[in-house]
């Protein structure tokens, strides 16, 4: 792997804040229903594990858990909770991918076009652009010793790894990931987050602030949605230009 978009750095930082904050139990819960539809036990299942740890840093109730995991692998009768994957294009060509669990689709596509027009972006069609993306494990630890966390996660198994503000990311192949995670665990480092990312194969450098400045209010205004539950870009912006935009 070589670089990494902007946005999957702000996307892994903002993550660690909103846990931090509880945001939006409605979106961990969403979370958690989708996972546990491949079964309600997050021993053998370890997306609903991931999203479990997730949900309790962020500090949702139990009762909401435990309604979400009904929810989701359908022990309390209710309707049919799916994962959708939207495409599409942000200002600048930039490529879209939008991760949604809902049990309306008809409230959830209306919100999620908006989000994309709003700011000068556009809903595209399935398989526009998820070919420019390929998944991986993504684990995000605030090392106070970023060499040997990062000698740790190759040791371990991970691909590679990135620094960003004092948190170290790495990647994984998404069949590594619970190996890396276990292992980084037992090396004392801590976890704020593991989760299956896609990640781009290459990328769009947007160099213009104005264009920056409305691609990031898109990307902000999607991931906010209480249906959605992961967005992913391959734009890269200069860390120059970054620092005009904060």
């Amino acid at each position: 792997m070589s670089g990494h978009s902007k946005w999957a750095s702000i996307k892994h930082q903002k993550g660690v804040k909103d846990a931090r904050r509880g945001v939006s139990f409605t979106k961990f819960a969403n979370l958690i229903s989708v996972a546990a539809r491949a079964g309600a036990d997050p021993d053998t299942n370890f997306k609903l594990r991931l999203a479990l740890d997730q949900a309790r840093k962020s500090g949702v109730p139990n009762a909401n858990i435990d309604r979400a995991i009904k929810r989701g692998s359908g022990q309390d009768g209710s309707t049919t909770f799916e994962e959708i994957i939207y495409e599409g294009y942000g200002p600048g060509g930039v490529a879209v991918i939008v991760e949604a669990a809902t049990d309306n689709r008809n409230r959830t596509a209306p919100e999620v076009r908006a989000a994309f027009g709003k700011h000068g972006g556009s809903l595209g069609v399935s398989g526009s652009v998820l070919f420019q993306f390929t998944q991986h494990g993504v684990i995000v630890t605030p090392a106070t010793d970023m060499d040997a966390a990062t000698m740790d996660a190759i040791e371990a198994g991970a691909q590679d790894v990135e620094e960003a503000e004092g948190h170290l990311i790495v990647y994984t192949l998404p069949t590594d990931l619970d190996h890396v995670r276990k292992a980084l665990v037992a090396a004392k480092h801590q976890i704020d987050k593991a989760e299956l990312s896609f990640e781009p194969n290459t990328h769009v450098e947007v160099t213009d602030e104005a264009t920056a400045r409305k691609l990031l209010k898109m990307m902000d205004a999607i991931d906010e949605l209480d249906d959605v539950t992961g967005t992913y870009s391959n734009f890269d912006i200069s860390p120059e230009l970054m620092e005009k935009l904060d």
